[in-house]
């Protein structure tokens, strides 16, 4: 188990410490702050739909190789084990890395989700988790889910909790009775789908925004403007949308099992974007999702 100071739950005031933890990311290494004092890097590895076993353990261990330290599954990936396996097979200290997993849809509610997180927990092989996640808002049962999370946070079972696909109206109903508040929100974030009201709400609130579909499913070879402001920097357009996200200060996690992109989704630290190129890519909102809408998901 891991061991840490529980603070007391109240969101902590601007300061600069954690204004400045969200300034311009320059390696592999850096990280954020978040807002309970843990650090969580910037760039993570997605294992959506990788393959339990051979498939998932290669994805993470070329990750490890290239850099990252940071590995992001689900209770809903069925794929937790073979992490844990990679993660162990690599040697490298636990306190250099950062495991995020989430509790599914039919575990919610506070002795299911107890018992969901230990069994993750142990098909991880892990004493402790850095990062655990409601994967999504289910109605009338995720505010007994989140009492659950408060525990693990408490009892140092976990280092930080937070969520995942939650709206404004979800955080806002969360934060009205939570004693701990989430310190993290990991929902689709792409130039398509900027959440800009959610982005200044999670702002406000110092709830660190994560990207999941980052690469909008592959769609970013589809976007002229993505397209030619990668030649612009010399980069792919999964680099420039990557390092859009960063720029953002939103944690990024782009999910590949081919090594090749695994290195190239790394290759993101040696550039900056210019404010007029970010505000081209922001102009691409469309509000369009490749992913289901929290508020229309069929729970």
């Amino acid at each position: 188990m891991y061991l840490l100071a529980i603070p007391d739950g109240r969101i902590r005031d601007e300061s600069e410490e954690w204004k400045g933890s969200r300034r311009m990311v320059r390696h592999i290494t850096d990280c954020v702050l978040l807002n309970n004092g843990v650090e969580m890097p910037w760039l993570g590895l997605g294992v959506y739909k990788a393959q339990e076993g051979k498939e998932v353990e290669q994805a993470v261990e070329t990750a490890l190789q290239v850099g990252y330290r940071s590995v992001d599954t689900a209770a809903f990936y069925h794929n937790e084990t073979g992490v844990g396996h990679a993660l162990k097979q690599s040697g490298i200290a636990r306190d250099k890395l950062f495991v995020t997993t989430k509790v599914w849809n039919t575990d919610q509610g506070y002795e299911a989700t107890l018992a969901a997180f230990d069994r993750s927990r142990k098909k991880l092989g892990l004493d402790y988790l850095d990062l655990y996640l409601i994967h999504w808002p289910v109605p009338g049962m995720f505010r007994d889910t989140w009492r659950a999370l408060e525990k693990l946070y408490r009892d140092g079972w976990v280092r930080a909790i937070g969520v995942s696909n939650f709206q404004t109206h979800h955080l806002e109903e969360l934060l009205a009775t939570c004693e701990v508040p989430p310190a993290v929100n990991q929902v689709e974030f792409h130039p398509l789908l900027t959440q800009e009201e959610l982005r200044a709400f999670c702002e406000r609130e110092k709830i660190q925004l994560e990207a999941w579909s980052p690469l909008m499913r592959g769609n970013v070879v589809n976007q002229p403007v993505i397209v030619e402001l990668a030649k612009k920097y010399g980069k792919t357009p999964a680099q420039l949308v990557l390092r859009w996200d960063l720029q953002h200060g939103v944690v990024t996690i782009p999910k590949s099992v081919t090594p090749s992109r695994i290195e190239e989704n790394a290759d993101i630290f040696d550039f900056e974007i210019s404010p007029e190129d970010m505000a081209r890519l922001d102009g691409l909102n469309q509000n369009h999702r490749f992913g289901q809408h929290p508020d229309h998901f069929k729970f």
